[in-house]
């Protein structure tokens, strides 16, 4: 799984992308972070409040609740402004 991260996430993390092999309960969203921020300091820090946090499967804007596979990539990145 191919995981993306944006605007001030990826400087947090100071990477703007990894590939990782979650274990098979990560079966959501939701999972992925939770697993993601288990497995880092700086990325449990970084997704501190969760809610602020969107996602995207495949190019696609999702909830948390969404269910992602091995093959997807999720991208992950703070709410968007207009303007």
């Amino acid at each position: 799984m191919k995981v993306l991260y944006f605007a001030w996430l990826r400087e947090r993390l100071n990477k703007g992308e990894e590939t990782v092999s979650p274990p098979a309960e990560v079966r959501t969203v939701s999972d992925l972070i939770d697993w993601l921020a288990a497995n880092d300091e700086a990325a449990d820090l970084a997704f501190a409040n969760r809610k602020l946090i969107k996602a995207a499967v495949n190019a696609r804007i999702v909830t948390h609740d969404a269910l992602v596979a091995a093959n997807d990539t999720v991208a992950l990145f703070p709410p968007m402004t207009g303007g």
